[in-house]
């Protein structure tokens, strides 16, 4: 079976975006889809069809405050308004087709991270509405600037604090072909966090969630070098930026949004040929 392991980054992954909107339009089809932060909330909008949207609505709300700020973080302690980003957006501004996505029979999962454990959680999504949102904004729920998101009396948070590049689970789950996209150029290593002694301070009560943190670039870098061994072997294909994205994690310039998405479709575009013969080696 072939999977879609999509990575995360906040607004950097609007790359993602770019990448997804290419493969709807090429009719690049998949057995399954697991993303991680802004890959899941972007993977949810290639589930349901809705090629555009991810961009429209980002490149459009991104620099207002009732879509993400300082005054709903001091107010509501996210940075990202859940109310405006998980209610009235998806509702009313730029409607997600809940429909499409509850009749498509791709499996979607959404990975999060279990706080009190420290440790990942797959979740799969046969419907986002409702309560079932909770899951995808819990999967984008960075650490500092939002709160935990409470499911069933479980926080979580961030999915990318303990796997980022979830390759080895989706293989697990039975998936042995995987198109990755990632977020970063060849080459990115990720780095200690830099404000560990705030996360200490704030997270006291979580030992497990720290222990995750402190980990977390060893971690990621040693899925990074997975990936690209499994690429190697033909069991993996990665699409990843060809130059540094101009958006960054959490980018209010909404004409870097724009550069940033159409550097993920015409990296997607280069990649086409080779990605078809990828998964269909007779092509």
């Amino acid at each position: 079976m072939t999977g879609l392991v999509l990575e995360g980054g906040g607004h950097r992954g609007i790359y993602t975006a770019g990448v997804l909107d290419v493969l709807l339009e090429n009719k690049i089809t998949v057995d399954g889809v697991i993303g991680v932060s802004a890959g899941a909330i972007h993977g949810s909008n290639f589930v349901s069809h809705q090629v555009g949207r991810s961009v429209r609505y980002t490149e459009k709300y991104c620099s207002n405050p009732s879509y993400m700020g300082l005054s709903s973080f001091l107010k509501t302690g996210d940075l990202f308004n859940t109310e405006f980003c998980y209610r009235t957006l998806p509702e009313f501004l730029d409607p997600f087709d809940y429909n499409t996505f509850a009749r498509s029979k791709i499996p979607y999962y959404v990975v999060v991270t279990d706080i009190k454990k420290g440790e990942p959680v797959y979740h799969k999504c046969k419907t986002l509405k409702d309560e079932n949102m909770d899951w995808l904004r819990a999967s984008a729920s960075m650490p500092l600037v939002s709160k935990p998101v409470e499911i069933k009396n479980k926080l979580y948070f961030d999915g990318g604090v303990t796997d980022s590049i979830p390759v080895a689970k989706f293989e697990e789950l039975g998936f042995n072909k995987n198109i990755v996209v990632l977020t970063q150029p060849k080459g990115y290593s990720k780095k200690p966090v830099k404000l560990m002694k705030f996360m200490e301070k704030k997270y006291k009560d979580y030992p497990e969630f720290l222990e995750a943190m402190k980990r977390r670039h060893e971690v990621y870098n040693q899925e990074l070098e997975y990936v690209e061994q499994q690429e190697n072997a033909e069991n993996a294909f990665i699409i990843r930026p060809s130059s540094k994205p101009l958006a960054g994690r959490l980018e209010r310039d909404s004409v870097k949004i724009r550069l940033t998405y159409e550097l993920g479709r015409r990296d997607a575009i280069q990649a086409l040929n080779n990605l078809k013969c990828f998964l269909n080696p007779s092509y």
